[in-house]
C-alpha cells in the first residue's frame, strides 16, 4: 500500500472560473480519509486529479512519494469506486470480479479466495453466477466494491460508493468498510457529502467547501473544534445551532445577547478564551443540541433558563427533537426522555430550557472564523 500527498493542486476549467484552489492534504499508508463537503466542494474533481482521469492546472500529486505527473490511470495502480455501478454486462458477478486480478496474471486460487472472502462480506456469495441484468441497482454496486477491494492496489478512491444502498444496508456497509479497511491494511481517499459516513468510519476528514479545504483533523476534532462556521453548521446532526449576538459586559457581569436570548457567562470564561477585546462586537454564538436542556416553568428566572416557542417536534422513538423559535429564528434542542414524561407541549405552546453556557461556540460574524469553542468532556479530562 502507498500514502497519497496532495500538494497545493489547483483546477481551473476555463478563465475565471475555478474548481479547486490550492488543496493539500495527505492519506498515510493504511489510512482512511474522508473528503467531505457539500455538492460542489470540489471532491470528486481531486479523485480524478488523483486518479489522472483529468490533469491539475498546478500543484502536484504524489504516490508513495513519487510523483504521479504523467502517470496514465493504469500506471498509478489506483482502484476506483464511482457512485454509479459499472460492470460488464456479458459477465457473472466472479468473472467481473476476476477481471482485474486476471489482468495482473494472479494464481486461480488465490483469485478465487480473495474473490470468495470479498463476496462473504459484501453479502454477495450468492450472486456469483448471476449477471448485472439479474441484480438489483444496489446489488450491483456492492458488485462493483467488491471488483475494486479484491485488487491489491497502491490505494483505492471511493465516491460515494454506498450512496445507492437502502438505508439498513448502508448501515451494515459502513461497519463492514472499516473492518475490511483494517483487515486488508488498505489506504482508502473516500468521496461523501453523508458527515454520518464520515464520522464513523474516517481515521481523519478534509471538510471542503468551494473549491477550498476549510478543516482536516479527527472526527473528534471536527465536531468539537470547527475552524470556522461553515465547519460547525455542516458538521453534525441535528446541526449546530447558531444565532447572531453581541458580547456585553452588564455590570459586574458577562452575556452573550441577541434579543430576548440572553446567556450569562462567568468571567472566568472569559478570562480563559481572552474575550475582554470583543465586548460590544456583533458575534454568532453556536451551540449543539445537546448542550441545551429542557427546564421547567419553576425554572424560569434562574440563570441561563429561556423561554421559547415550539415550532415542529420530531420524536425518535427515546429521542426528541424540538424546533424552538426564538428571535424570529429556530433554536433546535435535542433531548433523551429518559423519564418516560413524553412530549413537552403541543405546536405553538411555550417551552422552557436551560443553556449551558460551556457548550457556547463564538464566530466572528465578518469572517467566520472561531473564536471561542465549548468545552468538552475531552477537555476537562485534559
Amino acid at each position: 500500500m502507498s500514502e497519497l500527498r496532495i500538494e497545493r493542486i489547483s483546477k481551473v476549467f476555463s478563465p475565471g472560473i475555478s474548481t479547486l484552489s490550492d488543496v493539500s492534504f495527505e492519506v498515510g499508508d493504511r489510512e482512511f480519509v474522508f473528503l467531505l463537503g457539500p455538492s460542489g466542494a470540489g471532491k470528486t474533481t481531486t479523485l480524478r486529479l488523483i486518479a489522472g482521469l483529468d490533469q491539475p492546472s498546478s500543484g502536484q500529486i504524489l504516490i508513495g512519494g513519487a510523483s504521479a505527473a504523467g502517470l496514465t490511470p493504469r500506471e498509478r495502480d489506483l482502484a476506483m469506486v464511482y457512485d454509479k455501478h459499472s460492470m460488464y454486462p456479458h459477465l457473472t458477478v466472479f468473472e467481473n470480479m476476476a477481471y482485474p486480478l486476471r489482468l495482473r496474471g494472479v494464481a486461480d486460487e488465490v483469485m478465487r479466495k480473495k474473490i470468495g472472502d470479498t463476496a462473504d462480506i459484501l453479502g454477495i456469495s450468492a450472486l456469483l453466477d448471476r449477471r448485472p441484468r439479474e441484480l438489483s441497482g444496489g446489488q450491483q454496486q456492492r458488485v462493483a466494491i467488491g471488483r475494486a477491494l479484491v485488487r491489491d492496489a497502491n490505494a483505492y478512491l471511493m465516491d460515494e460508493p454506498i450512496s445507492a444502498l437502502d438505508a439498513k444496508l448502508r448501515a451494515h456497509m459502513r461497519v463492514e468498510f472499516k473492518r475490511l479497511q483494517r483487515e486488508l491494511s488498505a489506504t482508502i481517499l473516500y468521496v461523501s457529502h453523508d458527515q454520518l459516513e464520515a464520522m464513523t468510519m474516517g481515521d481523519r476528514i478534509v471538510v471542503m467547501d468551494k473549491g477550498v479545504v476549510q478543516q482536516i483533523g479527527t472526527p473528534r476534532e471536527i465536531f468539537d473544534r470547527p475552524v470556522n462556521l461553515f465547519v460547525a453548521t455542516f458538521v453534525g446532526e441535528p446541526s449546530m445551532n447558531t444565532l447572531p449576538c453581541q458580547l456585553l459586559q452588564d455590570g459586574g457581569r458577562w452575556v452573550v445577547q441577541g434579543g430576548q436570548f440572553r446567556v450569562e457567562v462567568p468571567e472566568a470564561w472569559i478570562n480563559r478564551h481572552k474575550l475582554a477585546g470583543h465586548a460590544g462586537k456583533p458575534v454568532v454564538m453556536g451551540i449543539r443540541p445537546h448542550r441545551i436542556t429542557l427546564a421547567d416553568s419553576v425554572d424560569v428566572g434562574q440563570l441561563n433558563v429561556e423561554t421559547g416557542r415550539i415550532y415542529a417536534v420530531e420524536t425518535l422513538g427515546s429521542e426528541t427533537i424540538y424546533d424552538v423559535e426564538i428571535n424570529d429564528q429556530i433554536l433546535r434542542i435535542w433531548t433523551r426522555d429518559a423519564s418516560g414524561q413524553g412530549l413537552r407541549g403541543q405546536i405553538g405552546a411555550p417551552i422552557h430550557f436551560r443553556v449551558d453556557p460551556n457548550g457556547l461556540h463564538l464566530f466572528d460574524c465578518e469572517t467566520g472564523r472561531a473564536l471561542v469553542h465549548a468545552t468538552t468532556d475531552f477537555d476537562k479530562a485534559a
